[in-house]
């Protein structure tokens, strides 16, 4: 050994005998540590709140400040479409039963919705009296109405509806035909184009219509279908 030049191994082994042996190593953590010694890195005193916290990277309880999880992501549902109110119940005139009083407000309901006046309303109820006794009517050669709300099966052809429309000859889907609004919507358009209605009786405006092999029969209609515009209104 060199003079001036002190052994590690004997500079331990003279801290070691100077330190209290209950006393935390100097040394602990490093490469001189004592065999078995631990090593604290909690700043705090044994026993407190804090050092047995400890600083878990978790988040977790035993961790210090704990990270809040994320609630549940708010998501914005549509709000449903309002329902249109039910037609109100109109007490049956003129003969009719229920079904056939509600069948003609829908007809005088569409007609007041595309603007026609009440004498097409007349016309048009008087023409459902005559072809569908206002029952809304399926036909026994056209399985698909049979499977649609009706109130009825007439043989007429292919024949339906309140208004005996056929989709052979153009009128529209089965569908179309046997939805009493759509079907009456059908029948205003036809009448409004059938050039000077306004000035025909109700059988030849009917007529111009349906094009009917009994023309002459919607005129017995007029009175009662009046009366039915009269009690709607």
């Amino acid at each position: 050994m060199k003079t001036g030049t002190v052994s590690v191994a004997v500079l331990s082994a003279t801290l070691l005998a100077t330190v209290p042996a209950d006393s935390p190593s100097m040394f602990a953590g490093s490469a001189y540590a004592e065999p078995g010694a631990v090593a604290s890195a909690s700043p705090f005193p044994s026993g407190s709140a804090a050092g047995s916290a400890g600083a878990s990277p978790s988040g977790s309880a035993s961790g210090g400040a704990a990270k809040s999880s994320p609630g549940p992501l708010a998501v914005a549902v549509p709000a449903a479409p309002a329902v249109p109110p039910a037609p109100p119940v109109v007490r049956p005139v003129a003969g009719l039963d229920q079904r056939q009083m509600s069948n003609a407000a829908l007809i005088v309901r569409q007609g007041r919705a595309q603007g026609m006046p009440d004498q097409a309303l007349v016309i048009a109820i008087a023409t459902a009296m005559q072809e569908s006794n206002l029952y809304n009517v399926a036909s026994d050669a056209v399985p698909s109405s049979l499977r649609l709300p009706h109130e009825g099966v007439s043989s007429d052809h292919d024949s339906v509806g309140l208004f005996q429309q056929r989709a052979s000859q153009g009128w529209g889907t089965v569908a179309e035909l046997m939805d009493p609004s759509h079907s009456a919507k059908l029948f205003y358009n036809a009448l409004s184009r059938v050039q000077g209605w306004q000035r025909m009786s109700v059988t030849a405006a009917a007529q111009a219509v349906q094009r009917s092999a009994f023309p002459g029969a919607y005129q017995k209609h007029v009175g009662r279908a009046q009366q039915v515009v009269r009690a709607l209104s």
